[in-house]
């Protein structure tokens, strides 16, 4: 069990915070929703629907690009101080190993490097059934906000 595990409500709020930061932005027009949070991750879900296909009907590498890197990317605004600094994706690469056609798709994005500039995560991409569609390595990089 996690520290945020334990803390009535807290999980509830940093999920609540997430999710209505995504109001207006590209995690709502693809209808990405993060739905569960750890010490060391995030996972969120992306619906698999015409929005996000390529034309052959199959989901668009570059939408799981995107969920990757939305979960990541605010996986790290979570984790660091995010009054002090700005986060940005620096790299992501993908490896597609598995297509969708329907149902949803998870990512889940787990910590493997915290420097105070950089920070390196591992994003797995799965289906409903928990078999993996895409793997995915981003670094963020923390930028001291302008006073």
């Amino acid at each position: 069990m996690t520290k945020i595990d334990d803390m009535d409500g807290y999980k509830e709020k940093i999920l609540k915070v997430c999710n209505e930061s995504s109001k207006n932005t590209l995690m709502e027009t693809l209808q990405i929703e993060y739905t569960d949070v750890g010490e060391d991750f995030l996972v969120g879900k992306m619906p698999v629907n015409p929005r996000v296909h390529q034309p052959d009907g199959v989901l668009h590498g570059g939408a799981m690009v995107a969920l990757a890197e939305s979960i990541g990317s605010m996986a790290s605004y979570i984790f660091l101080d995010a009054q002090q600094f700005a986060i940005r994706g620096i790299e992501i690469s993908a490896n597609h190993v598995k297509s969708v056609r329907e149902g949803e798709v998870f990512a889940k994005a787990t910590i493997l490097h915290k420097g105070r500039t950089t920070q390196l995560w591992d994003i797995k991409i799965t289906d409903g059934e928990g078999k993996l569609i895409s793997v995915c390595k981003l670094t963020t990089i923390a930028l001291p906000k302008k006073k």
